[in-house]
Order: structure tokens, then C-alpha cells, then sequence
């Protein structure tokens, strides 16, 4: 017969449980990112059928929604404290799933198949720039595990994947129908090479993790988000084209500013300790 556990013990076994469940809460974030990443292709193969426009829409709108929840495990993590190796690899590979394999399905998808039917050049092409957009998450997903803690935890090290995957998701929310002319299909091959190339660049984007500790950082970070919040209605289907396009803009400008001496937002530590050490540093 089971003996019964007295009070003590019974409030022992829930805080292992709430433990444990502590430990598997950030894991089932991340696949809920991985649910979204798969939906989304999902999406992009049934798009083959009728009225594909509307499924372009759900395939790009599932990538963002994997980008809030991608956001969220991490923050979950650090906030439970239960952060561990097991999680970072976790979200590695969902990465790759939805950032990088499911935006580059819905690209071909959307961009170069319906023409690439008559034009084979073109569907070659796509194809091309698809595989660049994959084969540079992967690349960036793999510097960025190297890197951590070796680098200035303000900014990220090439443009994040999962705002590589936005950009392709942007321009699908804004325009859902395939282009019906073979230029716009190579403007957004272009668009994908692009991107590809700023995930594996060496350039600075904010990261947003950290405030800013300088006045005029924390000055232009909530200028930033009152213009965010403001151009919303303004804008609404064409604001996540505006945003990336902006977001791109401006750390452009910020890496190039920096080049010049300008401080009003201070640089990665490690950029700014070689310029104190001199120019034999550089």
C-alpha cells in the first residue's frame, strides 16, 4: 500500500514539478516558433491551389508571429532563470527552420514559380537567390553561436535572421499577389541577395536587448519607438516594408558615421577600445 506523503513532502514534489516545468517552458516557446516556421510552409505549398494570395498573407504573417515567439523564449529564459545549452541549440535549429528554410520556400513560392513556368532563366535565378538566403542564415546562425560573449552585446554582428526572414515576409503582407512581370521577379531576387548579404556582413545592428546608458542613445531609442507606434495606422500594410527598409537605412548610416567619428550612439566596446589603443590597432 502507498504510503501518504505528510505536507512537507507534498509541497517538496510541487516545487520540483514547478521546477522542472520552469526548465521546459522556454523549449516550448521555442516550438511554438518551430509550429509557425512549418505552418508557414505549409501555407507556401497550398498556395499551389486557389486564391494564393490569401495563403501568401497567412505563410508571411505565420513567419512574424515565429519571430514573437522567437523574441520570447529568450526573454523567458533569462527572466526563469533557466537557460541552458540545451535551449541554444534548440533555438538554433528552429532558426534554420523558420528564418531560414521557411522564408526562402515562400520566396520561390511567391516570386519565381508562377513565371519561371515560361521563363526557365528566371526560375533559375530564384532558385539561386533562395539557396544565398538559406545557405547565409545557416552561416550567420553559426557565427553567432561562436561569438557570444566575445562580442558587445548591444548590437548583433549582421543583420539577424529573423529580421532577414521579416524583410521577405514585409514585402509579401504589403503586395500578396506573384509579380506579374519578369522585373519585379529579379528586383526581389535582388532582394534576396541583399539580405543575404547583411546577414553575413560584418555590420552592426541594434539589438535591443540592452538600454542605452548614454543620454542621447536613450533619447533616440524612445524617439524610435514613439515613431514606430505612430506610424502604424499611417501606414498599415506598407509598415513593415517601411520599418525594415528604415531599420536597414539606419544602422547603414550608423556603421558609417562611426567610421567618422561620430559618438551620439557609442560604438561596439570592441571597435572603441582598438580606437583608444591607436591606429596601429586598426
Amino acid at each position: 500500500m502507498r504510503q501518504r506523503m505528510n505536507p512537507e513532502e507534498r509541497r517538496e514534489r510541487r516545487r520540483r514539478v514547478v521546477a522542472r516545468s520552469k526548465f521546459a517552458l522556454p523549449s516550448a516557446v521555442t516550438l511554438l516558433s518551430v509550429l509557425c516556421g512549418f505552418s508557414s510552409v505549409v501555407m507556401s505549398i497550398n498556395a499551389a491551389g486557389g486564391h494564393p494570395g490569401v495563403y501568401f498573407l497567412w505563410s508571411a504573417g505565420l513567419l512574424l508571429a515565429a519571430g514573437v515567439f522567437d523574441g520570447l523564449d529568450g526573454r523567458i529564459a533569462r527572466a526563469t532563470n533557466t537557460a541552458t545549452e540545451f535551449g541554444v541549440q534548440l533555438d538554433s535549429l528552429a532558426d534554420v527552420l523558420s528564418f531560414g528554410m521557411a522564408p526562402a520556400i515562400l520566396a520561390y513560392r511567391y516570386g519565381f514559380f508562377q513565371l519561371g513556368l515560361t521563363d526557365p532563366t528566371l526560375r533559375a535565378v530564384g532558385w539561386g537567390a533562395s539557396f544565398f538566403f538559406v545557405a547565409c542564415g545557416a552561416l550567420r546562425l553559426a557565427r553567432f553561436n561562436v561569438q557570444v560573449g566575445s562580442v558587445d552585446s548591444r548590437f548583433f554582428v549582421g543583420m539577424p535572421i529573423p529580421a532577414g526572414a521579416a524583410c521577405v515576409a514585409a514585402v509579401i503582407l504589403c503586395w500578396p499577389h506573384s509579380p506579374a512581370e519578369a522585373w519585379v521577379a529579379y528586383a526581389f531576387a535582388a532582394e534576396l541577395f541583399l539580405v543575404g548579404l547583411l546577414m553575413v556582413s560584418t555590420v552592426r545592428f541594434p539589438s535591443f536587448k540592452k538600454r542605452s546608458q548614454t543620454r542621447n542613445g536613450a533619447r533616440l531609442a524612445t524617439l524610435t519607438v514613439l515613431l514606430v507606434l505612430a506610424s502604424i495606422p499611417l501606414l498599415r500594410e506598407r509598415f513593415f516594408v517601411v520599418f525594415f527598409a528604415a531599420f536597414i537605412t539606419g544602422s547603414l548610416l550608423m556603421n558609417l558615421a562611426w567610421r567618422f567619428g561620430w559618438r551620439g550612439v557609442e560604438p561596439p566596446l570592441r571597435e572603441h577600445r582598438r580606437a583608444e589603443d591607436g591606429p596601429e590597432a586598426s
